[in-house]
């Protein structure tokens, strides 16, 4: 995780209750443990990107998007899109703590012929809106999801979550190019930043520095936030709501593997799941039974 960030959060006491910050919390906790259990069943999976998501996600869903699971078709809803489609194992734990998919399907996760795949497919699972996987497509798929919304003159918005490594790839900065001079502010941008892809460190790399102010010169308002405070988060999409003519970018600063000791911080569990006796370390320290 950069510690070396100045949060943009500036939060009056008592705005987010107790209340609804621990609801979130354990929220969150359950989907790590569902994280953790579908990614060991697979013995396949991308555990810590999803793991450092799983904050973000739960905001998004549980407190911040007009969605009703209920009715995944309602035509009000806002859209979301997981450009960094390998940690879909966290939107699939969401969809399941939303009712949207039986638990017992995380246990066939990355099978044939299941409906969960190792990257989102909307023709196979319910509540996907975009199927991505190749990094870098997400945020254009998400920015003509916003410019027909903007065309049929409706409220509803779109969300795009990226994560850090794929910000190298070139067609995300001509989406975001693009969205800047259409002042597409119904479109809101978050940045998974755990400083870890594939091969390593994303400083050493491809650096991304000076992430916030190159969000800003491609005209997208951008705040940078701890992406594993829900009084953060929950400020930083209250805020997407507040400012107009300009899309929105929250840089998250999150840890990758957040919740699990031996995976935080570890590049070995960008694409490894655990063995059996670190999937039962990663449980108990979760709070979970096996």
């Amino acid at each position: 995780m950069e510690t070396n960030f100045k949060t943009d959060a500036r939060i009056e006491k008592g705005k987010y209750s107790e209340k609804t910050i621990n609801r979130l919390k354990e929220i969150a906790r359950q989907v790590r443990i569902e994280i953790v259990k579908s990614i060991y069943k697979a013995q396949s999976g991308h555990p810590g990107g999803s793991l450092s998501a799983t904050d973000l996600l739960v905001a998004l869903f549980f407190y911040k998007m007009h969605f009703h699971p209920q009715d995944l078709h309602w035509k009000d809803r806002d859209l979301f899109v997981l450009s960094k489609g390998h940690g879909v194992p966290a939107l699939y734990s969401v969809f399941t703590e939303l009712g949207i998919i039986k638990e017992e399907e995380l246990s066939h996760l990355r099978q044939v012929g299941s409906i969960l795949q190792g990257h989102p497919d909307r023709l196979k699972t319910p509540g996907i809106e975009a199927s991505t996987g190749s990094l870098g497509q997400g945020l254009s798929i998400a920015l003509g999801m916003a410019l027909s919304i903007r065309l049929n003159k409706s409220k509803r918005k779109v969300y795009v979550m990226m994560g850090d490594g794929e910000m190298q790839e070139g067609q995300i900065w001509e989406a975001m190019l693009k969205a800047g001079n259409e002042k597409l502010d119904n479109l809101v941008g978050i940045i998974d930043y755990n400083g870890i892809q594939l091969d390593g460190m994303v400083k050493k790399i491809d650096d991304l520095a000076p992430l916030k102010e190159k969000c800003e010169a491609f005209k997208w308002k951008t705040v940078e936030i701890d992406g594993h405070n829900f009084e953060e988060i929950l400020w930083a999409l209250d805020e997407s709501d507040k400012h107009k003519g300009k899309p929105f970018m929250i840089i998250a600063h999150t840890v990758k593997g957040k919740g699990v000791s031996f995976m935080e911080n570890n590049p070995a569990f960008h694409g490894k799941a655990p063995n059996e006796e670190q999937y039962k370390q990663a449980l108990k320290e979760l709070g979970a039974e096996e």
